[in-house]
């Protein structure tokens, strides 16, 4: 069922620890559905032979007498329950009450906007700068991020690009400015939407790289395109634009990106000294 689902645009790599589980449900609901829509086909078909108006001239006001169509339904509850408790319930509740708080969780920031998604990363530190509405200017400063503050001179923000690390688990706090948005990575099974007023926990387990993930779309229709980070919810005349990219790095590979960011934030600094001591 999964490669048949894998045709149909489920896309054909699973790149986190919850990725199979979850393509396990998406599997089990699927088949629940062909076979639903293949019983109740067949009976459709059997009612339509079965009181043809050429055997029945006269219409029966009593209808069925047998309540077999009556245990079948009770059947289809009974396995939808067991699929929402057995199923459901436990692979939501991993992702709700499992939610990485120690060290060694990566903490992110993801915001979304008509029609981006803004992220910021806590700087050397580990811990995020302040925030402030009044500071937000959508061209340079969209999240309004503080740099007066202790803790926000070396926090790094960026624009539609997220990096994490791979084998490492990533927590991210999702938020919109605006309306709803639906913060989606198809390749590692995550979606949830981002609700204006809410901080919503999102977290996963990355378990390849970007240049690894690239390696199996040679020849596909793919290739050469990494991660990338979808919009599920239409949120204005903009939301076909609304896609950001997802690169997943090694342990040194994130490390040095995240040096390389640092390096970005002293040359701006430098950039800003106008030397006010020689005026």
């Amino acid at each position: 069922m999964l490669e048949l689902l894998k045709y149909f645009g489920l896309p054909s790599v699973s790149a986190s620890t919850q990725g199979p589980a979850i393509d396990n449900i998406i599997s089990i609901v699927h088949w629940l559905m062909l076979i639903l829509f293949i019983g109740w086909g067949v009976f459709f078909i059997y009612t339509l032979i079965r009181f043809r108006a050429s055997n029945h001239p006269k219409a029966d006001y009593h209808g069925v007498k047998s309540h077999f169509s009556s245990y079948l339904e009770v059947v289809v509850a009974v396995i939808e329950i067991a699929l929402l408790f057995g199923f459901a319930f436990p692979i939501w509740a991993s992702r709700v009450n499992d939610v990485p708080k120690g060290p060694e969780a990566v903490q992110i920031r993801v915001v979304g906007q008509q029609f981006a998604w803004n992220i910021h990363y806590p700087g050397p530190d580990g811990v995020f700068g302040n925030t402030s509405i009044n500071l937000v200017d959508e061209a340079e400063n969209p999240i309004g991020l503080d740099r007066k503050d202790e803790f926000g001179k070396d926090d790094v923000f960026t624009v539609n690009q997220l990096h994490i690390p791979v084998n490492t688990p990533i927590n991210i706090s999702l938020s919109s400015k605006d309306v709803l948005h639906s913060f989606g990575l198809p390749e590692l099974r995550v979606k949830q939407d981002a609700i204006p007023g809410m901080v919503i926990p999102v977290w996963f387990e990355a378990t390849m790289t970007t240049e690894e993930f690239l390696k199996t779309t040679i020849g596909s229709g793919r290739e050469g395109k990494g991660f990338e980070i979808a919009c599920a919810q239409l949120c204005g005349l903009g939301h076909y634009r609304m896609k950001g990219f997802l690169t997943i790095h090694d342990d040194e590979g994130y490390a040095a990106w995240h040096e390389e960011q640092q390096e970005y934030l002293a040359e701006e600094e430098d950039d800003d000294d106008w030397g006010d001591d020689d005026w």
